[in-house]
């Protein structure tokens, strides 16, 4: 939900089922931690079904036009954090740098370590969508995916991509890491797609 507009007053009605309030933030990933000790080697690809690819540079991403988004974030693994406040670069920013071809209808986020999920074309381009760089005023830690992570606010928190590196544009869905891996290709939390045998 973009930054303005208003959540439901009840959360009972933001809380998916058999989810738990937390107030914290836990950190959850598999593998190692990347570090940047030099932000100069970091780059964002945007390549596939794209007329042109594009890469665009740390210090370049950086200097795009930011805004503030405001939502809840769903974990697979049970948690509901309420009330989010990110400050982030708009998917539709981004997609000003290319010209998808008109086969794309998925995309492929790929992450540091070979990490990868995938989403509906449609899914990521929503207004709700965007590239997090700050969370409740503060920058993203490495733990919770700096320097950039995709936020899918609709979707379960591991559609939320961290240490972002690419955005492939594909013709068909296709798992990613992930959704090889036992989780559900979509992962609606109000229908608690959690795993691919729901």
């Amino acid at each position: 939900m973009q930054f303005g507009q208003k959540l439901p007053q009840d959360p009972n009605d933001r809380v998916p089922p058999g989810q738990t309030l937390t107030q914290g933030w836990p950190v959850l990933h598999y593998g190692s931690v990347p570090y940047y000790n030099d932000m100069s080697k970091w780059d964002l690809r945007l390549f596939g079904l794209v007329e042109e690819e594009f890469t665009i540079s740390y210090k370049d991403f950086m200097a795009l036009p930011r805004k503030e988004f405001a939502n809840d974030i769903h974990c697979v693994t049970t948690w509901s954090k309420l009330d989010n406040v990110w400050e982030g670069i708009a998917v539709s920013e981004l997609m000003s740098k290319v010209k998808l071809k008109p086969e794309a209808t998925h995309v492929m986020l790929h992450a540091e370590h070979g990490w990868t999920t995938n989403l509906p074309l449609e899914d990521f381009l929503l207004e709700t969508s965007f590239l997090g760089i700050r969370h409740n005023g503060v920058l993203l830690t490495p733990d919770h995916g700096a320097p950039v992570r995709m936020v899918v606010p609709h979707l379960y928190f591991w559609k939320s991509a961290k240490w972002l590196r690419g955005i492939e544009f594909m013709a068909k869905d296709k798992p990613g890491f992930w959704e090889r891996n036992g989780y559900h290709m979509y992962g609606n939390p109000f229908k608690e797609q959690r795993y691919d045998f729901d």
